[in-house]
C-alpha cells in the first residue's frame, strides 16, 4: 500500500519506522522539519521524505495525519481536495472526534475516515493500537486499516467512546510502565546491582510476566499466588505496596484523563 504520513514527530516517526520494518509498503513522510526528516531518511533509506504535504497526499492510497490536535484543521484544509472517495484518511490526533474531522472535511468526497490511536512502541512493531471507523464505512475497508496496523503490533477495533480510555491505557500506560521499571531499577541499585544490570533484570522480569499472561490466558492473581509463599518475601512486598496505596494510585493515574 502507498502510505503518506503527514508529521514526523514521535508518533509519525514511530509508525513510519515500524511499517518500514514490515517492508511491504511504500511510505512517504511529509513534515516542515527537515532535521526530523533527515534523521528518518538516514535510519530508513527506503522511506521517501518531503516537505510538500499536498504531493504526499496526492500520491497516497492512505493518508495518516500524525500532527498535533491543534494542527489538524490546517493540514486538512491544505489537502482535503485531494482526498477522493477511493482513499483512506487516518487521524492520530487525540481527542479530535470523527464528527469534528468530518466537519473539517466539509464537501470532501472521502468515504473512509478513521480515528486511530497507536503508541510509540509501533517503532518496534509492539504497539497497542485502537481503531475506530466513521459510521457507514464498509467492513472491508475497516479490515484494510486493521490489517495495516497489525503490521506494527496488536489492534483493537472499538467504539469511539473507548478511544480515550484506550489511549490512557496503552499510550499514557507506556510512561507508567517506564516509571515502574525505573523504580524497580533503583531498588536493584540500592540492593547492590549496577544500574545497567538492575535495568536488564527489571526488563526481563516484566517481559516474563507479560509472556506468562499472554501465553496462558491466566489472571494476574493466579501467578501472584504461585510466587507468594506464607511468611515469604513476596507477600511482605505486596503488603507494603498495598499499604502505600499502589493499586489505588495506578487506577487514579489511568483515570486522570477521563
Amino acid at each position: 500500500m502507498n502510505i503518506a504520513i503527514i508529521g514526523a514527530g514521535n508518533m509519525g516517526g514511530a509508525v513510519a519506522r515500524g511499517l518500514n520494518r514490515n517492508g511491504s509498503h511504500d511510505i512517504t513522510v511529509s513534515s516542515a522539519h527537515w532535521e526530523k526528516l533527515g534523521k528518518l531518511k538516514e535510519e530508513c533509506p527506503e522511506i521517501r521524505v518531503m516537505t510538500d504535504n499536498r504531493t504526499a497526499a496526492a500520491e497516497a492510497e492512505l493518508v495518516i495525519l500524525a500532527v498535533k490536535p491543534w494542527q489538524i484543521k490546517g493540514v486538512i484544509n491544505e489537502v482535503k481536495d485531494l482526498l477522493t472517495d477511493d482513499k483512506y484518511l487516518v487521524s492520530f490526533a487525540a481527542g479530535v472526534t470523527l464528527a469534528s474531522l468530518r466537519e473539517m472535511l466539509s464537501d470532501s468526497t472521502l468515504k473512509n475516515l478513521f480515528y486511530v490511536i497507536p503508541n510509540i512502541a509501533a517503532e518496534f512493531c509492539e504497539s497497542m493500537t485502537f481503531v475506530c471507523a466513521e459510521e457507514g464505512v464498509e467492513k472491508e475497508c475497516t479490515e484494510v486499516v486493521e490489517k495495516l496496523f497489525e503490521d506494527i503490533g496488536s489492534v483493537s477495533v472499538c467504539h469511539e467512546k473507548l478511544m480515550t480510555p484506550g489511549m490512557l491505557m496503552a499510550s499514557c500506560g507506556i510512561a507508567y510502565v517506564m516509571r515502574f521499571l525505573r523504580a524497580q531499577t533503583e531498588a536493584g541499585v540500592e540492593m547492590g546491582f549496577y544500574p545497567k544490570d538492575a535495568l536488564k533484570i527489571a526488563i526481563q522480569t516484566m517481559e516474563g510476566a507479560a509472556e506468562l499472561l499472554d501465553q496462558t490466558g491466566g489472571h494476574p492473581e493466579e501467578f501472584i499466588d504461585r510466587v507468594t509463599t506464607p511468611g515469604g518475601y513476596t507477600i511482605r512486598g505486596l503488603n507494603e505496596m498495598d499499604h502505600a496505596g499502589f493499586n489505588s494510585a495506578v487506577i487514579k493515574a489511568f483515570k486522570t484523563g477521563l
